[in-house]
């Protein structure tokens, strides 16, 4: 195969990416907005016809390969047992399929959760509980209480293995739309969170094609559409391990900033000192978090809100600049772009914020505790401190004016030494918005994929 055509059906943009893979490289790109509202084929047409003016209407594509986060991609709501536990894992398996988790339920489930639910317009419930061999009891009670509520949307169930019988029971008599896998936490703190997320990919897959004009397009199409996310994750787990003799960049972190949302994928060692005790739920060496109220736009004030209170102080006196009224002018125009070097700046200090927050809540931490065998260090959650490489991508970090003072809100200070964040780094820049489209590419060719990557990660200096 010679030539493939990526494309990515955003929520906002509909973006295509031409690869020649004798190269291996891009040869063009283009975007069209996405005609999501009346007929996603139109937006794509058009995207393509000026790609195909760009490179040669005589180039033929071998291959078409997509990935699709429109009409806002794909949202779901966790329950579980128990916040610490099964609600975690069933959040990763969410995660890591591309999903956005709108909604985490503990315990027993009531008519305002099942209300919120269908107002929130979920696309998929992931519920899940207890250990094999455990506690049966809630996710019997919550699969009958979302049966006797009529609830019409995919219910994956992922849980107690013992149960499952019952559950299936549950499924029949209520006639829901339901479907059982394995348990996402069979043992305490241990993870089996593949069936579920290959799962919840089936479903996207199949909700997808219901968008307006997506069946025509998925005709052309070479592959199951995936969610976009997912294709991020695979491109960030490809270029830090590499593929074959063709060796990646190490241990990294993507730090993705949108409007309505920051996304974090970190590849590495989750454990990366000796001599700590890990306590908690084990981590998974490529993990992707999402904060789903923290954004340029949509989600402005919570960037703000979130932030630690003395940092957003010392921001608003350096600068004479009052964040939370920047943000809620944010909030209510959200398609504004910003002009002047003053209104860039503003985004640049929102943006640092997202950073600030999203990589406290994605690295772990550590602490030091006194015991009769001296000092121990206790562990929780994911050891970054190890990683030397950090990508920006997303219009906020590509088109900033110093987009290293947005990335650099990741590294350790004084102030956060207990979390385990980089202690120091180089910079990149997913300069042309590839990290998608590589993760499709890498599909049927890894190999070019990864050379690809990795001649178009911009360093910054």
């Amino acid at each position: 195969m010679s030539y493939y055509l990526l494309v990515d059906f955003g929520s906002t943009l509909t973006k295509l990416t031409a690869v020649d893979a004798t190269i291996p490289d891009i040869i063009g790109t283009s975007s069209h907005y996405t005609t999501i509202e009346v007929d996603i084929n139109i937006g794509y047409q058009i995207a393509l016809k000026d790609l195909k003016d760009k490179i040669g209407h005589n180039i033929n594509f071998d291959r078409i390969f997509a990935c699709s986060s429109a009409a806002g991609g794909l949202k779901m709501a966790a329950i579980g047992l128990t916040e610490e536990l099964t609600v975690e894992a069933a959040k990763r398996a969410c995660l890591g399929a591309g999903s956005r988790v709108e909604m985490v339920l503990a315990g027993h489930i009531n008519r305002t959760d099942i209300k919120n639910i269908s107002e929130k317009q979920i696309d998929i419930i992931l519920l899940a509980g207890g250990t094999d061999g455990g506690n049966k009891e809630n996710v019997l009670y919550n699969a009958q209480a979302l049966g006797k509520a009529g609830m019409k949307i995919p219910i994956i169930y992922a849980g107690n293995k013992s149960a499952q019988d019952q559950i299936e029971d549950i499924f029949e008599e209520y006639e829901l739309n339901g479907f059982i896998v394995d348990n996402i936490m069979p043992r305490i703190n241990v993870l089996n969170i593949k069936p579920a997320r290959k799962k919840i990919e089936e479903i996207f897959l199949k909700q997808i094609i219901e968008a307006k004009g997506i069946t025509k397009i998925t005709e052309q199409i070479d592959n199951a559409i995936i969610p976009t996310p997912k294709a991020v994750y695979d491109a960030a787990d490809l270029l830090s391990k590499g593929y074959l003799d063709e060796k990646g960049m190490g241990e990294l972190i993507i730090i993705d900033i949108g409007g309505a949302t920051t996304d974090i994928y970190s590849v590495g060692n989750p454990i990366s000192k000796h001599g700590v005790i890990f306590q908690g739920m084990e981590e998974e060496y490529t993990k992707r978090s999402v904060e789903a109220y923290l954004g340029m736009r949509h989600s402005a004030l919570g960037a703000v809100e979130s932030a630690p209170k003395d940092l957003v102080l010392r921001m608003e006196k350096a600068y004479q600049i009052d964040l939370t009224k920047e943000a809620l002018y944010r909030m209510k125009h959200y398609y504004w772009i910003p002009r002047t070097d003053y209104e860039k700046f503003v985004d640049q200090l929102i943006a640092s914020l997202c950073v600030e927050y999203a990589i406290s809540r994605h690295a772990g931490s550590i602490k030091e505790i006194y015991s009769a065998m001296g000092m121990n260090y206790i562990q929780t959650g994911k050891d970054l401190s190890e990683v030397a490489t950090i990508i920006g991508t997303g219009g906020a970090i590509i088109k900033a004016k110093e987009p290293i003072a947005i990335l650099n809100y990741a590294i350790s200070r004084p102030e956060n030494i207990n979390e385990l964040r980089p202690h120091d780094a180089k910079y990149y820049l997913d300069y042309d918005y590839i990290l998608s489209s590589m993760g499709l590419l890498l599909i049927e060719d890894p190999n070019s994929a990864l050379k690809i990557l990795k001649k178009r990660m911009k360093e910054l200096k």
